[in-house]
């Protein structure tokens, strides 16, 4: 349990300048405290445009030192193999945590994640959890420091078991959609180079979510329209979600989702999808099969 340091808020505002940020997106404020060293709570517009306009955010807690130590320990046990499993990973971490409170610290992790793991693990563990603030001592900004816990072990038996979860073999397949998070160069790249030479089934539609900064240098470099030329649509600075995806279900007749965003298989429900959630590669063939493979 934090102090009440940490949960109230104090009349004392601290500057905005240095480490100290206000953010909305629970994705950026995630991977922005833990990766980076940022110091942010997640934050609704009306705050963060005051803090813009102001210069001066609340201090309270993940800007003060005693909110941001580790509260609960993990040990992963099997390393995740592609980006879905890194959100599975999230999902797992978040709903043990349940709290906007807890501070995970995830031990056992050899092989240092690439920012696009960090990324979908901080995002879905954001989503499934309300956590704001993770710790993996050596590759994250920040050395955790708190009293002895005891250590919940994550294997493959329970990554296995939270994608069981989401399993839909042989449905027909409505839609798949790369986005929450927007996606990387990198995973622009590998989309591309997944639907090479390949047309997407005429019954399922792609959605490739990305920023327009990204989507601007996956253009020059021939990403786009490699990805485009199978049937695919690439957009740019959408949130899948929150662009009337319902509505969209509707119109379409789309219920079964696939995707490899953990994050996004945890909201899409609400919108009356019915999601699978997998790695690119398994999304990718099943688009071109027209059903879940």
């Amino acid at each position: 349990m934090m102090t009440d340091t940490c949960i109230n808020y104090q009349t004392i505002m601290a500057p905005v300048r240095g480490e100290r940020l206000a953010y909305g997106d629970t994705g950026v404020v995630i991977y922005s405290n833990s990766v980076l060293g940022a110091r942010s709570n997640f934050e609704g517009g009306p705050s963060a445009l005051a803090a813009a306009l102001t210069g001066r955010t609340p201090r309270y807690g993940y800007h003060l030192d005693q909110c941001r130590r580790g509260t609960r320990r993990f040990r992963l046990g099997a390393a995740p193999d592609d980006l879905s499993e890194w959100g599975a990973v999230g999902g797992i971490i978040g709903e043990a945590c349940s709290s906007y409170w807890e501070v995970p610290v995830i031990e056992g992790i050899e092989t240092v994640p690439d920012s696009d793991a960090l990324k979908h693990f901080g995002a879905a563990l954001a989503s499934f959890g309300s956590v704001a603030l993770f710790h993996i001592p050596g590759i994250t900004a920040e050395e955790p420091a708190f009293a002895g816990a005891p250590v919940t072990s994550i294997g493959r038996a329970e990554i296995e078991a939270f994608l069981a979860r989401y399993a839909a073999r042989n449905d027909k397949l409505d839609v798949v959609v790369f986005t929450a998070p927007q996606l990387s160069l990198f995973e622009m790249e590998a989309v591309a180079r997944a639907l090479d030479g390949r047309r997407v089934h005429p019954d399922t539609t792609v959605i490739v979510g990305t920023s327009p900064e990204i989507k601007h240098a996956a253009d020059r470099m021939g990403l786009t329209s490699r990805i485009e030329a199978s049937g695919a649509v690439v957009a740019q600075g959408i949130c899948f979600y929150q662009s009337y995806a319902r509505e969209m279900a509707e119109a379409n007749g789309w219920t079964r989702l696939m995707t490899n965003s953990a994050k996004l298989v945890n909201i899409i429900g609400g919108y009356g999808y019915r999601p699978t959630l997998a790695s690119l590669e398994r999304c990718v063939d099943s688009a071109v099969a027209g059903r879940v493979l």
